[in-house]
């Protein structure tokens, strides 16, 4: 008799995107004249930048020729792409890495789940709340959650709120845990933490021997001095973090899929014994069983972001997509918004209006305004309240939502007041 992971057993009926789509393929088979603008999903808009499609196409003829034909490549990433990393993302920074500390895969979302892969069973976890679901939900596939609680909270889960009213800054555990996950710039709310914030965790994983899981995917789009692009331009992170980036959503790669994860040799886990585990060799031993790597077209296509031209073409890309983000704060700001983020982040994380609970919020939107956002308690129970919204659509649109938005919110004011 073939047994099932229970655990998976345990998981809500659907992930957060897809109750979404179900309510908005709802909402359009009921209303198929009217179009819906979406705001909801992270996924970008405009196409792979020209130096990209032009090193796929040479990459593409390369494959074609018997002579620079190639089959397997190494699972940790061919040299060019690893190499072209390191000078680029990091050595700038004032951070040195080894190639073997840098591992291409086929997305941040893969690798922050399948991470926990190399980790017991019996850490204790902790994560900012409102936080990406993926993290949660693939500790909840291995067992580390416990129980899901009325209340929403699973039992086994450290949750350090994230709100307006402690800055978003989440505090450092009160109680022992294992595994920290922190995303800055954040995904929902698209805030930050500052240098001397970020510092304050390391240590406390350097005192405690936790192990910080740090996700920079959204770092292209700093644009504060004070934010690092690294976890690793705090001392001593190498020796407590790993770090996870992407591709995705910096050149455009979220149907190309692209990214990597930085494992220091330095980064260790222990054993019930206290022996000391380098987490490197593990993660390798990992990838090189259930990982065959990601595709030479795709690598020599990530090399080219690093390229002048690449350069250029991807700074322009998130140049647009951050003054769709400036439109949405200051649109939703005049029509009187509680609003954060946008400004090292592409996402808006806007407080519903009183009285209303992020799904309610959700489905005025969509049934009054046509306009499809995240509803942010689908993040954690820090995100009841709120609602996200994403800059990766096309301008056009993003104004059209926020004239949708501002005049909802107008109507909604007049009725409440006749």
């Amino acid at each position: 008799m073939a047994l099932v992971n229970e655990h998976f057993l345990q998981l809500p009926g659907s992930y957060l995107f897809s109750d979404i789509a179900r309510r908005v393929r709802m909402f359009e088979e009921q209303h198929p004249d009217i179009p819906l603008i979406r705001m909801g999903i992270g996924d970008v808009t405009l196409p792979l930048p020209k130096a990209v499609v032009g090193a796929m196409h040479l990459a593409v003829d390369e494959m074609s020729r018997k002579a620079s034909f190639r089959g397997y490549g190494p699972e940790q990433g061919y040299s060019f792409l690893v190499e072209t990393i390191i000078e680029n993302d990091y050595r700038p920074l004032g951070v040195s890495l080894d190639p073997d500390e840098v591992f291409v895969s086929d997305g941040s979302k893969s690798d922050t789940g399948n991470i926990g892969d190399i980790l017991g069973k019996d850490n204790i976890v902790a994560v900012t709340d409102p936080v990406y679901p993926v993290y949660i939900d693939t500790n909840v596939m291995a067992g580390r959650a416990g129980v899901l609680t009325e209340s929403g909270i699973w039992s086994n889960i450290r949750y350090l709120p994230c709100t307006a009213e402690n800055g978003f800054i989440p505090e450092l555990p009160s109680e022992p845990v294992d595994i920290i996950y922190l995303c800055f710039p954040n995904n929902p709310t698209g805030t930050t933490l500052t240098r001397a914030e970020l510092r304050k965790w390391v240590n406390f994983a350097i005192d405690t021997k936790a192990l910080i899981l740090f996700d920079a995917a959204y770092e292209a789009y700093i644009t504060e001095r004070d934010v690092p692009h690294s976890i690793y331009e705090i001392r001593g992170a190498k020796q407590v973090a790993i770090e996870f980036r992407s591709f995705s959503k910096t050149a455009g790669f979220t149907g190309t899929r692209c990214a990597y994860t930085v494992v220091p040799k330095a980064v260790c886990a222990y054993t019930n014994a206290g022996d000391k585990v380098m987490l490197n060799a593990l993660w390798n031993r990992r990838q090189t069983t259930k990982f065959n790597g990601v595709s030479y077209v795709v690598q020599r296509a990530a090399q080219a972001v690093y390229s002048e031209e690449g350069i250029r073409q991807v700074q322009k890309m998130i140049a647009y997509y951050m003054q769709n983000a400036l439109l949405i704060r200051k649109s939703l700001l005049e029509a009187g918004f509680e609003v954060f983020g946008g400004v090292n982040a592409p996402y808006i994380w806007v407080r519903a209006p009183k009285g209303l609970t992020s799904w309610k919020f959700f489905d005025m939107l969509l049934n009054e305004a046509h306009v499809v956002g995240t509803p942010g308690v689908g993040f954690g129970p820090s995100g009841e309240g709120y609602l996200r919204l994403t800059a990766f659509g096309d301008k056009k649109l993003t104004q059209e939502a926020m004239s949708r938005i501002t005049a909802w919110k107008l109507s909604s004011l007049k009725s409440n007041n006749p």
